[in-house]
């Protein structure tokens, strides 16, 4: 047969991974987390979300990543963005960061994991235990907070509320716990207004929210990019935004990715790490990364 010409893009079947350093080593994002909560202790903030970089030099179709990504992480917001000049971004995010219709907005904030389980009882027992925890409960209801406050200050008086104060949903690696805030915006508003009062989230900043960009900005070592922003459209009365994690930016045959933890003063440094991990398996498990073979519920908890 004919040569393939240079532009023709790579065979199915050919992509290829293999793991580089991630930006912070476990011990150095456990050291990380324990900062934090010194500085939840010392009344700084109240929580905040710690992240780390993972990152894999990458070969071969993206069109096969990005339908192995599908398939290990399917999710309500999928994405996959030609920026040009090479750069690539893939998102399967599980969480809304706005609709709008009309008049009418909504987000749905997500805050505390538990990875799936390897068999039903495990499952089941991991759910439960996701559902009962207190400091997980307490930090999600902290966050409806300042989405709330965020919302108050373009809608109507009154018109903000919680429709949903707290839901576990199952994902093929990770149970989350969702909330929904709901409100009408005024008549004044616009969609940069409503952006410049809610931008970025608070599931992924902290609160109060520009403290905790602080000390996030000082505790991780690189800038997040696109990782935690908002990928979506926009039209004249709609929008839909989700937030833009298990999202991974591929440029120069490197891709990235990131995962973070929501820090709160009863935070365990080690429990923390480990979630960071169960949120980026499914982006492993898509790459082949030997890390990723294991099922999520037996990822390591020692």
């Amino acid at each position: 047969p004919p040569a393939c010409p240079p532009a023709c893009p790579p065979a199915r079947g050919s992509f290829r991974a293999s793991p580089l350093p991630p930006n912070m080593t476990r011990s150095a994002y456990i050291r990380a987390v324990r900062r934090a909560v010194r500085y939840i202790r010392a009344g700084d903030i109240f929580q905040v979300n710690l992240s780390r970089r993972f990152a894999a030099r990458v070969h071969g179709s993206l069109d096969e990543l990005h339908d192995r990504l599908r398939a290990a992480s399917p999710a309500p917001f999928g994405a996959w963005l030609d920026l040009g000049g090479g750069r690539h971004v893939m998102s399967t995010s599980p969480e809304r960061f706005l609709r709008v219709r009309g008049r009418s907005v909504e987000t749905r904030p997500i805050k505390g994991t538990r990875p799936r389980g390897a068999t039903a009882r495990e499952d089941a027992r991991l759910r439960r235990e996701l559902e009962a925890n207190e400091k997980e409960k307490a930090e999600l209801a902290m966050i409806v907070d300042m989405e709330r406050n965020d919302l108050g200050r373009v809608c109507r008086i009154g018109s903000v509320s919680v429709a949903e104060a707290r839901v576990i949903e199952a994902y093929p690696q990770v149970f989350h716990g969702v909330a929904t805030v709901r409100g009408v915006l005024r008549r004044d508003v616009d969609h940069v207004d409503l952006l410049r009062a809610t931008f970025p989230g608070g599931s992924i900043t902290g609160a109060p929210k520009v403290r905790a960009m602080e000390i996030i900005e000082e505790l991780e070592p690189t800038r997040r990019s696109v990782y935690t922003g908002a990928i979506g459209w926009l039209a004249r009365d709609a929008m839909e935004l989700s937030i833009a994690i298990r999202t991974v930016l591929v440029e120069g045959g490197v891709a990235t990715w990131q995962a973070g933890s929501g820090i709160t003063a009863e935070s365990d440094a080690e429990a923390e790490e480990r979630e960071t991990r169960a949120k980026a398996a499914g982006i492993e498990e898509a790459m082949g990364l030997s890390s990723a073979v294991r099922r999520p519920g037996r990822i390591s908890r020692r």
